[in-house]
């Protein structure tokens, strides 16, 4: 990993100058770009919920540094947690815990617990480190809340303009999906969220099958409603059958239809068809997930009249991904 250059690092101070003084400021990490308020400045958490349109019972996750202030920031931490931190941070995984009091409630929805983790971008460690000891970012995806997440700076100018204090530039993002988040209340660890980790691989550490499944514990999460990471223009993810089907009866009525793929056999059926505008997507999962928000970003600015997706393959890689679509599509999906 490499450290930010000369000029990054006096934007650093700038930015971490601001946060302690109670502005908001974007940044970037690994999965996507966050907007942090430093949690001890109540006014600035405040103005993260009204800025964003986030509701307030809706938790935030909170971003540190260095892993030996976990029990800092927690307490009641279980063995297994502790060897996820070890083993994964920094890194795409978030850890639900029970929160210490350093911790406020205005960060945690009103809950006892929080989601707690540590970045994996270079400016994101340099600005946690720059706060000052004891000091963290509430930090939800920068954008407006419900919709899209921004893979680049420009996606949070494009959300934000002079709303913010400060736009970090960190380029984009590595992982492009958010964290993975897992549950640490309790004897067993369970997955809350699919993402830039894969839980196959959680499980490999912890030597035990995680549970599934948010119906199963009363925690609220980042990123767990059933609606989330949507564009504006209404999306369904279908199998080939149906897509080719569904895509026919809208052509017929004239619409204009965004068309996101990763088979070439549909590439050939649609590419050259007058009102579809077509994007072969890659063919591997962490390739696709780069490119994912990116992607349903500009074609969300298309005035197009449908997006359609075509299914993910199963499997772990794919699990965030397919979470992802279902997510961006699920307020239309009764339509």
């Amino acid at each position: 990993m490499t450290s930010p250059s000369n000029g990054s690092s006096s934007r650093i101070v700038q930015a971490a100058t601001r946060l302690n003084r109670g502005e908001l400021v974007a940044f970037p990490t690994e999965t996507v770009y966050g907007l942090g308020a430093e949690i001890s400045q109540a006014a600035a958490i405040e103005k993260l919920f009204s800025v964003k349109g986030r509701p307030k019972n809706h938790p935030l996750i909170v971003h540190f540094a260095h892993l030996a202030d976990l029990d800092y920031w927690a307490e009641n931490i279980p063995d297994y947690a502790w060897l996820l931190a070890e083993h994964f941070w920094p890194g795409p995984l978030t850890l639900i815990l029970h929160k210490s009091a350093h911790v406020p409630l205005s960060v945690t929805g009103g809950q006892d617990t929080v989601g707690l983790r540590i970045p994996k971008h270079p400016l994101a460690l340099a600005l946690l480190a720059a706060l000052g000891p004891h000091k963290a970012l509430a930090a939800p995806s920068a954008n407006h809340f419900g919709h899209i997440s921004p893979t680049l700076a420009s996606h949070v100018e494009a959300d934000f303009g002079n709303q913010l204090g400060m736009i970090l530039d960190g380029g984009a993002c590595a992982v492009g999906v958010e964290s993975t988040i897992i549950s640490c209340i309790g004897h067993f660890p369970q997955l809350l969220r699919p993402g830039g980790i894969l839980h196959t691989d959680i499980e490999q550490v912890i030597k035990c099958n995680l549970s599934t499944g948010t119906a199963q514990t009363t925690i609220k999460a980042s990123g767990s409603l059933a609606s989330h990471y949507a564009p504006v223009t209404p999306l369904k993810t279908l199998d080939d059958s149906s897509l080719i089907n569904y895509l026919d009866t809208l052509l017929q009525q004239g619409l204009r239809i965004g068309l996101l793929i990763h088979s070439q056999k549909l590439q050939a059926l649609f590419t050259a068809k007058k009102n579809v505008h077509c994007v072969l997507m890659p063919d591997n999962p962490q390739d696709y997930a780069r490119q994912l928000y990116t992607t349903l970003r500009a074609l969300d600015q298309q005035g197009l009249a449908c997006l359609i997706t075509e299914e993910v393959p199963e499997g772990a890689e794919w699990l965030a991904i397919a979470d992802r679509l279902q997510r961006a599509g699920h307020r239309h999906s009764s339509n």
